[in-house]
C-alpha cells in the first residue's frame, strides 16, 4: 500500500441498504413457513429487531434465532432460497446513492470492506452486488456439511467489530494507523466503538440515538435515503 491509501469501512443494514438484511431474511423465511409457525417466528423476529435498535441485544441472543434458521435446513436449500431473497428483497432495495458512494471509494483506490453484525451467509451475496471485495461479518459455524446454529469466532458486533477489523488488517500486515485516513459509515448506536476507532466516523442514515451522538461529537452525518425500513430508535 502507499502512504496515502485510505481505508473505507461500511456497515450494511440501514447504511448501504435501506433495510435490515437479517430481519428481512428471517421474515422471508417465516412467511414461507420454513421456520415453524409463521406468526410465532414473525413475533420473535420483531422482538429481536426492537432489542437491537435499543442496543440491548447480545450476539448470542440474536444467533439463537438467526443462525438457528441456517441450522434447520440443508445448505443446498438455503442457497436456492437465498437466490430468491436476493431477487425479491435485496436487489430492488439497492439504491443509486449507495452504489455511487461505494464506487467513489473503490475508484479512489481505497481498501474497502463491509463490516456487519449480520452473518456472512446472508451478506456475502450482498457485498458482491456492491462490488465490495472484503466482508467482515458474524461467521456461522459449519461442520459435517451443515450449519450448527452457533457462532464461529468473535461476532462482528459492537466492540467485536473493532476486534475483527484489527484481526483482518493484521492478517495483511497492517494496522488502522497505517492508512492516511480511515472511514466508517454506520447508522447504528451499536457501532459507536468502531466509529470511535477510525479517523473519519460518518453517521449514515443514523438512528435518532446515533444522530444525537454524531451531532455532539461533530461527526459527519450523511442521509443517503429518503426513508429506511424497519423502525429504528
Amino acid at each position: 500500500m502507499t502512504a496515502s491509501q485510505r481505508l473505507a469501512l461500511f456497515d450494511l443494514d440501514h447504511t448501504l441498504i435501506p433495510l435490515d438484511s437479517d430481519y428481512q431474511w428471517a421474515e422471508f423465511m417465516a412467511r414461507s413457513g420454513r421456520i415453524g409457525d409463521p406468526e410465532q417466528a414473525l413475533r420473535r423476529n420483531d422482538e429481536l429487531m426492537e432489542r437491537y435498535n435499543r442496543g440491548d441485544l447480545t450476539a448470542g441472543q440474536a444467533a439463537e434465532f438467526m443462525l438457528g434458521i441456517l441450522a434447520a435446513h440443508t445448505p443446498d436449500d438455503l442457497a436456492l432460497w437465498h437466490e430468491d431473497y436476493m431477487r425479491e428483497v435485496i436487489r430492488p432495495a439497492i439504491q443509486p446513492a449507495a452504489v455511487n458512494l461505494v464506487r467513489q471509494h473503490l475508484e479512489a483506490g481505497d481498501l474497502c470492506a463491509i463490516v456487519t453484525a449480520t452473518n456472512t451467509f446472508v451478506t456475502a451475496p450482498i457485498a458482491r452486488a456492491f462490488g465490495i471485495p472484503h466482508l467482515i461479518g458474524t461467521e456461522a459455524e459449519y461442520a459435517n456439511g451443515r450449519y450448527t446454529g452457533r457462532i464461529a469466532g468473535t461476532p462482528s458486533f459492537k466492540e467485536g467489530k473493532v476486534t475483527r477489523v484489527n484481526q483482518w488488517l493484521a492478517g495483511m500486515g497492517l494496522s488502522i494507523a497505517d492508512f492516511g485516513a480511515s472511514f466508517f459509515y454506520s447508522d447504528s448506536i451499536n457501532d459507536v466503538p468502531l466509529l470511535e476507532h477510525v479517523t473519519r466516523p460518518i453517521a449514515a442514515n443514523p438512528s435518532p440515538s446515533l444522530r444525537a451522538i454524531a451531532q455532539k461529537q461533530g461527526w459527519q452525518v450523511l442521509d443517503l435515503f429518503d426513508h429506511v425500513q424497519d423502525a429504528k430508535s
